[in-house]
């Protein structure tokens, strides 16, 4: 993809790298104990005091240096997502309904801070597009597109969802209307899926707004409704279906900024880059890499084929009428 410093970059972006767990939150949604520091900063015996009386409250005086919580622990999980109204913001306490299991992700290494912050920039960037793109787009069918904030982070972070780890891949959380990525994912996207390139990691930040344009339209909500009604293998069909829209949202994306960049977004090979990571996740091949078989019945996300398709779906045409998924018959999905 053609970016340069003249391209904006979304100020959506949430840094939690380096956090150790991300910051476990307080009830009262601060991040830690804060003592203010007089100019002579305070005495030895007193820090000492303080830390006996932390101690006997049960507080991890070690919160008194770092101004805020350590990891563990994590919010209820409670599998249903409640009623989203008009208006009014998710509720925290909620599992995830989207999350991406998927290959565990590396830590981030010291050597690597050049090239992530590089990776930081391009993502800022992505996402500025995705926000002119569905702002606009949602304005011409006369509403108002609310923008996702990114949550960028290493090993593991708390969300509304519950706790995110590396492990689930890239995920979105409609509860707290955040996309979260840890950007060692995407090295493991180019070593161990084989899918190198930067469309390949614009691919999976568009995927997840396309989640969140599914929540904000209502859909998101209406299908889980329908997945608590059903058994796990329709459950799961069903899911497919959603993810499978969320790749076609992002091809329409792709197509249209390019369009409105006057064709200088995209590059040769960047089309062919999306089709070969939306093949590498696939099911499919997710489930014949970890298990050496492929059960259909498990699908969440779509087999290589139907992602490939969908995205491609998307690209070539350019319009959000043509993902509609639910109204597919099965055979050909």
């Amino acid at each position: 993809m053609r970016y340069d410093e003249r391209d904006p970059e979304s100020s959506n972006i949430e840094d939690r790298r380096g956090r150790r767990g991300g910051g476990f939150p307080f009830p009262g949604g601060g991040r830690g104990v804060r003592v203010p520091m007089g100019r002579g900063g305070l005495s030895f015996t007193t820090i000492l005091i303080i830390g006996a009386i932390m101690l006997l409250f049960g507080i991890n005086p070690l919160d008194l240096l770092r101004g805020g919580g350590g990891g563990g622990g994590g919010f209820p999980d409670i599998p249903q997502m409640p009623r989203i109204d008009q208006g009014q913001g998710p509720q925290a306490g909620q599992r995830n309904p989207f999350e991406l299991p998927g290959s565990p992700a590396s830590n981030e290494q010291p050597g690597q801070q050049a090239s992530t912050d590089e990776m930081k920039r391009f993502v800022a960037r992505v996402l500025a597009d995705t926000e002119s793109f569905w702002g606009k787009e949602f304005q011409s069918h006369g509403m108002r597109y609310q923008e996702p904030r990114l949550v960028l982070f290493s090993g593991a972070t708390q969300t509304a969802c519950g706790t995110g780890q590396s492990a689930m891949r890239p995920f979105y959380c409609p509860l707290d209307r955040k996309i979260y990525i840890d950007l060692s994912f995407f090295e493991e996207l180019r070593r161990k899926f084989r899918a190198p390139g930067d469309f390949a990691q614009a691919y999976v930040v568009a995927h997840e707004v396309g989640h969140h344009v599914q929540m904000l339209l209502g859909i998101a909500e209406k299908v889980q409704s329908m997945k608590q009604r059903l058994d796990e293998r329709r459950a799961n069909a069903l899911q497919v279906r959603m993810e499978l829209q969320a790749d076609c949202l992002a091809g329409v994306w792709a197509q249209r900024i390019n369009q409105a960049t006057d064709g200088r977004r995209l590059e040769p090979g960047d089309i062919e880059e999306g089709l070969n990571a939306a093949s590498a996740i696939g099911d499919d091949m997710i489930q014949r890499r970890m298990t050496g078989r492929v059960v259909p019945d498990a699908f969440t996300h779509g087999s290589s084929e139907q992602r490939v398709r969908w995205f491609r779906r998307g690209f070539d045409n350019g319009r959000m009428q043509v993902c509609d998924t639910f109204s597919v018959e099965g055979g050909q999905l």
